[in-house]
């Protein structure tokens, strides 16, 4: 975890926004716009599936949305949940994700408690790149709110950004987070650990200073809550990294409150790489080598003292499907992105792993090859090469039982589907082409 903490930071290198963010950005400086970027519930997604195309998200992908605002216009902030868990794997990438903040100038992180336990373990709270916010632990020296002065056609006017924990504190306590700021504007912006409709109209009712109110994500997507135009803005920013959003904050006519915006852009996978991010993937992919994770993985024991044979073993009785699997002929287009030749794409798929450097990584290469979760299963290239690969008993199940009766005893449990990989979050295109892809691994007479 040492190690881990003191990765040299790299600078960001400046390079020119996406033609898709171009129009944005001149809409930003010609109207005189402040932006607050908001992102969270990353849970652990650094970037997404790198065996398809079509996925969102990638932190190295967020900058060039991030970085196409100028600095003295911009407004940073993460609402937290970090990781799904406190892994080994979670912890590393808990402590390369806060890197990555600091690398994408983030101005403000919000701790979950999960968040905050972590990064009390780690010994980030008193030694971090970036500004944590918190309702948890606030006698840690960890404040729950941060407040910043900016300028907007050259009048100043404030920012303030809390996190509130509605079943451990009273909803009067928000307007103490809250002051009023003499002679000045203010947007008020306020993060909670639970969202319930209750908590919404206590708040709205009880605090009318509250601007914002940032929800936990139930869905991938970032969604509003009520209406783009009412105030407070209820909004969620979705989960895994698949969206930015961004508060656009400009003078009102009325000159009563400045005029918020809400937007959502999507980290589409032709955006730029934020050059030092891509290089700080590469050493978490580092990292996760070092520390031997797959041969920490869980592994349960199979049924009926089964064991895992290996394709080579099933191609003695069944040569023609093994070799309709194996198939080396070059694969055709279909017209819609998928390939003919998927067999042959089952029987390389460990090869996709290194050439994307992550055939070290447990989250990756449970999909690769045969029984990972598994005794006898898939451990490493060196130890099990006979396992690499998607093969028979991926679908079929373990085949010692099979082999020793010499085909009396049929295969059994437990066997994959095809879901339990081509999800929408590492598979884009499987949703609505199901037929497609299965004619693409027809492998029988």
């Amino acid at each position: 975890m040492r190690f881990v903490i003191s990765i040299c930071l790299l600078l960001l290198v400046s390079c020119v926004p996406d033609e898709q963010l171009k129009q944005s950005v001149e809409s930003v400086q010609k109207t005189n716009v402040f932006s607050v970027f908001l992102t969270g519930n990353e849970l652990g997604a650094l970037k997404p599936c790198g065996c398809s195309g079509g996925q969102l998200g990638g932190l190295d992908r967020r900058w060039a949305v991030i970085s196409s605002v100028p600095r003295q216009r911009k407004l940073i902030i993460d609402t937290g949940s970090l990781v799904e868990d406190d892994r080994e794997q979670d912890l590393i990438k808990f402590s390369v994700m806060i890197q990555a903040f600091g690398l994408l100038d983030y101005d403000v992180v919000n701790l979950t408690e999960k968040d905050f336990e972590i990064a009390k373990n780690l010994g980030l709270l008193s030694n971090s790149i970036v500004g944590f916010i918190s309702s948890y632990g606030t006698g840690e020296s960890l404040s729950a709110k941060f407040t910043n002065q900016y300028l907007l056609q050259d009048k100043a006017f404030v920012v303030a950004v809390a996190a509130f924990d509605a079943k451990s504190a009273q909803i009067e306590q928000i307007e103490g987070l809250f002051p009023p700021h003499t002679g000045l504007q203010s947007v008020n912006i306020l993060i909670l650990s639970n969202c319930d409709t209750a908590t919404i109209d206590s708040i709205i009712n009880m605090v009318p200073a509250v601007d914002c109110l940032v929800c936990p994500s139930d869905s991938d997507e970032p969604r509003v809550i009520g209406g783009y135009n009412e105030r407070p803005l209820v909004f969620s920013v979705g989960r895994f990294g698949r969206y930015v959003c961004r508060l656009d904050i400009k003078a009102a006519k009325d000159k009563d409150k400045l005029e918020l915006s809400f937007h959502t852009i999507p980290i589409v996978e032709d955006l730029k790489q934020g050059p030092s991010l891509v290089r700080l993937y590469k050493d978490y992919q580092q990292l996760v080598k070092e520390s031997n994770l797959l041969a920490k993985y869980p592994r349960f024991i199979l049924p009926n003292a089964l064991k895992y044979v290996g394709s080579e073993t099933c191609k003695q009785c069944h040569e023609y499907e093994y070799e309709k699997w194996r198939d080396p002929a070059p694969s055709t287009w279909l017209g819609i992105g998928l390939r003919e030749s998927s067999t042959k794409a089952h029987a390389r798929a460990y090869a996709t792993l290194e050439k994307a450097g992550t055939q070290y990584d447990p989250e990756c290469v449970i999909c690769h090859v045969v029984g990972m979760e598994y005794e006898s299963g898939f451990v490493s290239e060196q130890k099990t090469p006979h396992l690499k690969d998607v093969g028979c008993e991926n679908c079929h199940g373990p085949g010692s039982e099979h082999v020793s009766t010499l085909g009396q005893n049929k295969t059994t449990e437990p066997r994959s589907s095809c879901l339990d990989c081509h999800a929408p979050d590492k598979s884009a295109e499987y949703t609505g082409n199901e037929q497609l892809y299965l004619e693409k691994i027809r492998h029988w007479k």
